[in-house]
């Protein structure tokens, strides 16, 4: 490795660090970056060029476009920082890959298939991941919490007495209690006493969620088992790509609005309090779940109408 990569590839390392502290939640930059550093190597240049950056960004051949995109754009954010201490960078355009984004319908998951999902789970070879990804998945599929808020829990954000967790500093910098039911507490207490029976005892973490080492689990293993589960437990597509992780916040804001109209609920007074319980910076986030199923939809469209109908 030649002077002039280990600096490129130190560069990299001093802006992942400037954009941490600065607080932004950084996730695929972490990798992407080396990725696109070994790349260079590979090409034999120390030397962003929008060509190699070009080259690299549209991998997988076959991948989508806005994926294309994303990946240049990581690109070009360090591009644009790095070309002042390296005038030779070369920063690729905003448009060069241009795409037209759209939300992609969520997979919305049924009762039955959560309930797949976590016996798989239990049926994990390790004892001490088995019930650590039936938990979690209950959980997450209990509350609607972003899959990085679950894994950042730690002990103390646990409030047994009044039934909530803390989620501290989330995105956008938000932080909120999320109460649960009862069941939900009991859950996570059993998942306690099994995770500090099995996890080595000289091993301790803050981490409430653990992985066989007892550290914090990290997003892209959980991602990968969380991808042999939904095999194992045959969920297949409904909106032309593999349900995701993610999906499990979604199908809990859809049931919990489902559920408020077929009770006759005044989701409009109600929206508010489950746009702050899901840590949405206002409700207008919120009502993009009402498109998310055709019986949502129906049901809004609805109560649309018997509304305007007794206006006088």
């Amino acid at each position: 490795m030649s002077a002039s990569t280990t600096a490129l590839r130190q560069a990299m390392d001093d802006y992942l660090s400037l954009r941490r502290a600065l607080g932004f939640k950084l996730r695929r930059e972490t990798w992407w970056l080396p990725s696109f550093a070994a790349f260079l190597e590979e090409q034999g240049s120390d030397v962003i060029t929008v060509d190699i950056a070009l080259r690299w960004a549209q991998l997988p051949v076959d991948a989508d476009p806005s994926w294309w995109a994303t990946r240049l754009g990581v690109i070009r954010r360090f591009a644009q920082h790095h070309q002042a201490s390296d005038p030779r960078t070369e920063v690729p355009v905003a448009d060069l890959l241009p795409y037209r984004r759209t939300r992609k319908t969520p997979h919305i998951y049924t009762d039955e298939e959560i309930h797949a999902l976590m016996e798989q789970a239990s049926l994990l070879r390790r004892p001490l991941m088995a019930a650590t990804y039936t938990t979690l998945i209950g959980l997450l599929a209990a509350t609607g919490m972003r899959i990085g808020e679950a894994i950042a829990l730690d002990h103390r954000d646990i409030d047994w007495l009044r039934a909530r967790l803390h989620v501290r500093n989330s995105k956008f910098d938000k932080s909120r209690y999320v109460p649960v039911h009862e069941e939900t507490i009991d859950a996570l207490r059993s998942y306690v006493t099994s995770r500090d029976r099995l996890r080595p005892p000289d091993r301790a973490s803050p981490s409430f969620f653990v992985s066989l080492a007892s550290t914090r689990l990290i997003y892209n293993n959980v991602a990968l088992v969380f991808s042999r589960l939904r095999s194992r437990a045959a969920i297949a597509p409904r909106a032309g790509r593999p349900p995701r992780l993610h999906d499990l916040r979604h199908s809990f804001a859809v049931t919990t609005l489902l559920n408020w109209y077929r009770s006759d609920v005044d989701v409009e007074r109600r929206l508010p309090a489950l746009s702050t319980y899901l840590g949405h910076v206002n409700p207008t986030t919120t009502y993009w779940y009402l498109m998310a199923t055709p019986e949502l939809l129906a049901l809004a469209s609805k109560r649309a109408e018997q509304a305007w109908k007794v206006r006088p």
